[in-house]
């Protein structure tokens, strides 16, 4: 996956809502009339509302912009197609402009001055769009999401902050979100996925040629291609991957890693450790081999090429030790858990050894709490989790894996992926260890950082939601890779 449209799918480009509005301007400018963008999208929410709803009463809530006039546009496709409905505005039509004056003009039913839920038995939200500058009311928001009616959005729900996910004041829970062209940021953060319902992008006449002059480097995350095995190959051609132990009493962290990162395909994988651990590891490991060898000396051998360091690696003056020794072999790694906690109050040292060898490659995977610890000094810089985590990754010259129900996997030249498919149930115990080994496991067959973390945030979220969530575990988990690679 590397940094061009051409080598990312341009179908996946997060476009912000100024992108957005760049696009429909480059498209306007490309000589199809805004009046019928807004025209199509429009007609596209009305189609997916029959689609999906049978006829029924349906109240159309119209904001003062652009969001507005979409929403007069599906009110006089549906009432053309014989649906029961009523228009409110917020303001008066007659203080209107541009396009969307010219849409309220096309309605020639009333239009209501207040918002009265009524007999709605469906509730069309064309409020406020992505590019929401104030806070939505509470009052409003409350009285659109208490009335237990399927609601629509036409590009957000509104009060959802199209480039953050963030809420602006309150927000309005959609069962069905349309958007157009292509997603935006928050479609795809917490807590505006979950806001959204189900997610339509609907085709309205922006050519995609149009992305060329925008250069998106944030991305929804997708199923990845990974390496070709080849028919002549052996083992040593799919890599060696080492996973440091903990002590023996806290030995299960690293087996999870070392199984996923066997399961996702590394050729061999070594658990590292001091014997006591070993022995416990001995018990419940088969293809898994075991060394007791010294860090720098293990890792001399190069065919030894990734290695999982931290989880439950413990805190130390040693563990600090182990971590840069790790580092100064010149081996990709992937750095977990407490090899980020021992750096927490450190991490220009951690950063430093990272840079000391720029050309190796290095993944970095906090969870909120291990990132606000490590990156304290820039994890208030910006509302929208991507621009965190690019603040972060320029900061350590690593790629950075944010974890949470949004991970966001994000490389030091700026380009950015948000993954979407990760359920509730994958925050259990040990599944961040799991992610940790799948990483390792893909940079053992030599992908590159940034294309091994995207690829195994996006098996872990699928091999969890195939799996289901009953009798979910960290354990179990493993046994569901194999079924999405």
């Amino acid at each position: 996956m590397g940094g061009s449209i051409a080598e990312m799918n341009a179908l996946d480009a997060l476009l912000t809502p100024v992108q957005m509005a760049e696009a429909d301007r480059l498209t306007v400018a490309g000589g199809v009339p805004s009046l019928s963008l807004m025209e199509n999208a429009g007609r596209a929410v009305a189609e997916e509302i029959i689609r999906r709803f049978g006829a029924r009463p349906t109240l159309v809530l119209c904001g003062p912009g652009n969001n507005g006039g979409d929403g007069f546009v599906v009110a006089r496709y549906l009432e053309r197609w014989g649906w029961p409905l009523r228009v409110s505005c917020l303001v008066d039509p007659s203080r209107l402009s541009g396009d969307a004056a010219r849409m309220a003009g096309l309605w020639v039913g009333e239009v209501e001055d207040e918002i009265r839920i009524g007999d709605a038995q469906l509730i069309v939200d064309a409020l406020f769009g992505a590019g929401l500058s104030r806070d939505f009311p509470y009052e409003l928001a409350a009285r659109i999401n208490d009335a237990s009616v399927p609601v629509v959005a036409v590009d957000v729900p509104s009060g959802l902050d199209g480039a953050t996910g963030q809420v602006r004041g309150a927000a309005i829970e959609a069962d069905l979100t349309v958007t157009f062209f292509r997603k935006k940021p928050g479609h795809v953060l917490q807590p505006g996925r979950d806001l959204c319902g189900d997610l339509v992008v609907a085709d309205i006449g922006i050519p995609a040629t149009v992305l060329d002059g925008l250069g998106p480097k944030l991305f929804e995350n997708r199923r990845p291609v990974l390496p070709v095995l080849q028919t002549a190959g052996h083992k040593y051609h799919r890599g060696h991957a080492v996973v440091v132990s903990g002590d023996r009493l806290h030995t299960g962290a690293a087996r999870l890693a070392a199984q996923a990162a066997l399961t996702v395909g590394a050729g061999l994988v070594t658990i590292a450790g001091d014997k006591d651990a070993l022995a416990i590891h001995a018990i419940q490991t088969t293809a898994i081999m075991l060394s007791s060898m010294a860090i720098p000396e293990l890792l001399r051998d190069r065919r030894k090429n990734a290695v999982c360091i931290g989880p439950a690696l413990g805190i130390g003056a040693g563990e600090r030790e182990s971590v840069l020794s790790v580092l100064a072999s010149g081996s990709a790694v992937v750095l977990d858990a407490d090899a980020l906690t021992n750096f927490a109050d450190t991490s220009a040292e951690l950063f430093s050894a990272i840079a000391t060898l720029s050309n190796r490659p290095v993944v970095v995977t906090p969870h909120g709490g291990e990132f606000s610890r490590l990156f304290s000094s820039i994890s208030n810089v910006s509302k929208a989790k991507y621009e965190v985590a690019l603040a972060a990754a320029r900061a350590s010259g690593a790629i950075v894996v944010f974890k949470g129900s949004d991970t966001v996997v994000a490389a030091p030249d700026g380009r950015a992926v948000i993954n979407s498919n990760a359920p509730p149930w994958l925050a259990t115990a040990g599944s961040g260890d799991v992610l940790a080994g799948l990483i390792t496991g893909l940079l053992a067959q030599g992908m590159d950082a940034f294309t091994a973390a995207c690829a195994a945030v996006w098996i872990h979220g699928e091999a969890s939601r195939r799996h289901g969530r009953g009798g979910f575990t960290a354990e179990t988990l493993i046994s569901f890779i194999g079924k999405v690679i």
